[in-house]
């Protein structure tokens, strides 16, 4: 590359630099202090938790137990539960690789931090950019996958749940052979356990679907934000006065 593209390329990099999503601009405020994420999470968390002992004292806990004799609304309570206690520690792991990534902008890079492996690879003379991008992003939102698989596996257990209430109830309706106006009440009874069961683990799963879904989207956008920012960072590094641009790297010493 000639003297005169030097001055082009570092125009293109800080162009890309201030274009890059997430680049400049945090999904949350509070999310850019120390732990923000994590906190934030606590504070949701700590809503739900007083929601459910207004539920408990309410009774509904129980009547809920009771009426779904398929056990299915507790799995997928605690599966929510073991969901959310997983997306707790994983912001508080972006938290620190957040916390990492600011260290370097002051500091420069170090390898002891994802972004701080991913500045230094991309520093390296004829390092692909590309690569090392990949391994950022998965780091940031591989294990993410697998929570989203058992976030949609709350809703699919809803629906079985439905599948086995209506079955119920299909085969209680089977097995009249004619109507008794003196047992209408028994009957009706029993037609309705069928119906507040598809009823039941639908609405649990459907809710635990949705509040686990906005941990997760909260999850995403974080680790979008820091593998955009470390990207950024790089590009920035390159597009300075004082840095060399990838065409102007020597490829030996």
């Amino acid at each position: 590359m000639n003297a005169t593209s030097a001055p082009t390329h570092r125009m293109l990099g800080a162009l890309l630099v201030r274009r890059l999503p997430g680049s400049a601009h945090p999904p949350f405020n509070i999310e850019r202090a120390e732990q923000g994420l994590f906190l934030l999470w606590l504070a949701f968390m700590g809503l739900l938790g007083f929601a459910a002992l207004l539920l408990w004292q309410a009774g509904a806990w129980h009547r809920l137990i009771e009426a779904d004799p398929t056990r299915l609304t507790i799995v997928i309570v605690l599966l929510f539960v073991g969901c959310s206690g997983w997306v707790g520690h994983r912001a508080w792991v972006l938290g620190r690789q957040r916390t990492a990534l600011d260290q370097v902008q002051r500091a420069g890079p170090h390898a002891d931090s994802w972004s701080g492996e991913f500045l230094h690879g991309t520093a390296q003379p004829g390092a692909d950019r590309a690569s090392w991008l990949l391994v950022l992003g998965e780091r940031a939102h591989g294990a993410h996958e697998m929570a989203w698989w058992l976030n949609g596996i709350q809703l699919k257990l809803g629906l079985l749940g439905k599948v086995i209430g209506f079955s119920i109830l299909a085969l209680q309706l089977g097995q009249m052979d004619s109507f008794d106006p003196s047992q209408s009440a028994q009957l009706l009874k029993s037609l309705t356990g069928g119906l507040g069961i598809a009823l039941l683990t639908t609405v649990t799963g459907l809710t635990g679907n949705i509040l686990l879904g906005l941990q997760l989207m909260r999850l995403d956008r974080f680790a979008d934000a820091l593998v955009a920012d470390a990207l950024a960072l790089s590009l920035a590094t390159d597009a300075a006065p004082g840095g060399t641009p990838d065409g102007d790297r020597p490829s030996g010493p």
